[in-house]
């Protein structure tokens, strides 16, 4: 189970873009509550205490503590819009949960062991090709992050998302789609220098191919 964040909101009645505006100005951000079968419900926080929640991985997969007037609900972040161009958040979705809802979310990947990998040691490169995975899980079961070990692989060796360790309870999205094997990504490899300066290499020259007149 996460660690628990708390948030302190108000509840607001005025809606549309003046309206959040206004709240901006006045240093809130707009926000929604929605699920557990009632209304949603629109609030607003300190748009400083929420920036500091979102310093933190953990916040994103938590379950969340959010008081609005007096009365205290459980959620999780579904939705974030933040300012193209500036460190603002323009609105934020929660939804409410219980225990033994079942619910998807995306939880970070923690790769540990790789200084110690003999892959690494014998020169090789690691390659990420996922940071984080989607699960489904009751919310009670929530995982804060999920464990990577590649401490043991060599170069050339590969983890999918069916050789995840993960907590019990908890189910990858992907894999529960038909033939899980159809679905099954990869996750993270360990190749050789060489492998990997070639393939930088190939993707460089693809993106720098100008098109025939005939693609065109």
């Amino acid at each position: 189970m996460s660690e628990m964040f708390n948030i302190q909101a108000v509840a607001r009645s005025d809606k549309g873009k003046g309206a959040s505006r206004r709240l901006r100005r006045q240093g809130l951000v707009p926000g929604i509550i929605y699920g557990g079968g009632k209304d949603p419900e629109m609030i607003a926080t300190l748009h400083n205490k929420l920036l500091q929640h979102l310093e933190h991985e953990a916040f994103y997969s938590s379950i969340v503590n959010v008081e609005v007037d007096g009365k205290i609900q459980r959620v999780v972040l579904k939705d974030l819009q933040r300012h193209p161009a500036k460190p603002f958040v323009l609105h934020f979705d929660l939804q409410r949960v219980a225990d033994t809802d079942r619910i998807k979310m995306q939880v970070p990947l923690h790769f540990v062991g790789e200084e110690s990998a003999p892959g690494v040691k014998a020169g090789g490169t690691i390659s990420h090709a996922m940071v984080d995975v989607e699960v489904i899980c009751e919310a009670q079961n929530l995982p804060e992050y999920i464990d990577v070990d590649i401490s043991g692989m060599e170069v050339g060796d590969m983890l999918h998302l069916s050789d995840l360790k993960l907590p019990e309870g908890v189910e990858i999205v992907a894999l529960s789609h038909g033939d899980a094997h159809d679905y099954d990504e990869l996750v993270v490899t360990i190749h050789s220098k060489g492998a990997a300066a070639a393939s930088s290499e190939e993707d460089e020259g693809e993106a720098g191919e100008e098109p025939s007149a005939e693609e065109e």
